[in-house]
């Protein structure tokens, strides 16, 4: 489901990546729909790097973005495996170990076409 971006994941995404001032997906030119594919895909040079931009995140903004993937605004059908595990990661650290299962199961049925 495509979202506007609002102000305070604005000030996620400028956390995440604050060399990134734009609100264009660097590969496609289309606007930004969710924060943490963007950062996976197109924004981070890696894997590592991924992990220490989410790393960037407190505990307040890991509770807005799960309940943002839960209820489907924040889809990340189209991140790699381990970007996913190093989420997962941060939601059980930041969040609860529930959370974090629940964002599993969610990432594993989108993948499966299920939802």
């Amino acid at each position: 489901m495509a979202r506007e971006l609002d102000e305070k994941d604005f000030a996620i995404l400028r956390k995440l990546a604050p060399e990134y001032s734009g609100i264009l997906c660097p590969e496609s030119g289309h606007e930004f729909h969710s924060i943490l594919p963007p950062v996976s895909n197109h924004i981070a040079a890696d894997e590592d790097d991924f992990a220490e931009r989410v790393a960037r995140l407190s505990d307040e903004d890991w509770g807005y973005l799960t309940d943002q993937i839960l209820s489907g605004r924040e889809d990340l059908g189209c991140m790699p495996e381990e970007d996913i595990e190093t989420i997962l990661v941060r939601i059980q650290e930041a969040v609860s170990e529930e959370a974090a299962e629940r964002v599993r199961r969610l990432y594993h049925l989108s993948g499966c076409g299920m939802l």
